[in-house]
């Protein structure tokens, strides 16, 4: 092989190397091992087999929410009702299946529910220029509040045995590979590709970035707005469906605070909480770090409050980092 064509693979090699240093996603990396490492000293049953799927399926649904409001970030927008709105989807699914409905139509139904949801929320942001967080957040008591309308308060339980299937199956027989790790994996990879090849990509962090230009350039904010609404509500509608059938019961007080960890592992992903900067592959490896954390914090027994004093901590330091990732941009 002649020095000259060795020399510029070298050369292709160590460019490849920098970029991939000098990305916020090396350091995100290295938090990952530092994290696992830790509580791999303090609990020997946490690096196996058995428990890294367990993080995997716990990180399913969450995945799902991470992705949307990594979306809608991006986009110059937040959503607080993702939730409220898969507790509903659930308990929704639930009584649909107990009231005689086949699986197939319960989860095209419950689709077209996230999706309206997703309108409602796009609707008074767009329409009445209500604050985002505003509506969302109305949003999301509305739903919760049905969520303890439509089942009484009380969880229903689902005896549909091809719906039950969505939680448990295993493609191609893999263990580690079931539906719900599948799905999420899934979407993280179509949605990555969406916003860095294609059009509507682009379109997003534009809209995210700087709303005056996207307008100038032709770029409706309303249409926009409205995908990525819909998108996040059909995610969450059919995580919602995906946690009831692996739990084999619609509870109307599932999923509190979901909204906040996909926020929490978006930005600590890279995602800019200020809107334009971010991306999917970001967003999964700050999913990762918060599923290990919160899997180490159950695995080390510690008190369920604490977790939440720990969860709270840890979206703040996402937001620290944030605000420290933007002032490093401006200069």
């Amino acid at each position: 092989m002649p020095t000259e064509t060795v020399e510029k693979k070298d050369s292709k090699f160590n460019l490849d190397i920098k970029k991939i240093m000098k990305s916020g996603n090396i350091g995100l990396i290295i938090a990952i091992f530092a994290i696992v490492l830790v509580f791999s000293i303090l609990n020997t049953n946490y690096f196996t087999s058995r428990n890294l799927i367990n993080i995997l399926t716990s990180a399913s649904l969450t995945g799902l929410i991470c992705v949307g409001e990594s979306l809608l970030l991006i986009g110059g927008y937040m959503d607080l009702s993702p939730g409220s709105t898969a507790a509903f989807a659930g308990v929704a699914a639930a009584l649909l299946m107990k009231a005689g409905y086949s699986a197939p139509i319960t989860v095209l139904i419950v689709i077209l529910v996230g999706a309206l949801v997703g309108c409602c929320n796009a609707f008074f942001i767009t329409q009445l220029k209500i604050n985002a967080f505003i509506t969302t957040l109305a949003l999301q008591s509305i739903l919760r509040g049905f969520a303890f309308i439509i089942s009484n308060g009380e969880g229903v339980l689902i005896t549909n045995s091809a719906f039950l299937k969505i939680g448990t199956f295993k493609i191609f027989g893999v263990p580690f590979l079931t539906f719900p790790i599948f799905f999420m994996l899934l979407i993280f990879i179509v949605f990555g590709i969406t916003l860095k090849k294609t059009r509507f990509g682009r379109e997003i962090y534009v809209v995210g970035g700087n709303p005056t230009a996207a307008r100038l350039s032709g770029i409706s904010l309303k249409k926009t707005t409205y995908i990525l609404f819909i998108i996040m509500g059909v995610l969450a509608a059919v995580g919602g469906m995906i946690l009831v059938a692996r739990m084999n019961t619609g509870q109307p007080q599932a999923c509190s605070g979901l909204e906040f960890d996909g926020i929490t592992a978006a930005i600590l992903g890279g995602v800019a909480l200020s809107g334009g900067i971010g991306s999917i592959s970001g967003a999964f490896i700050g999913l990762l770090i918060l599923q290990c954390f919160n899997n180490g914090l159950i695995m080390l027994n510690v008190q369920s409050f604490w977790q939440n004093v720990a969860k709270g901590t840890l979206l703040l330091l996402a937001l620290s980092f944030d605000y420290l990732r933007s002032r490093r941009r401006v200069k």
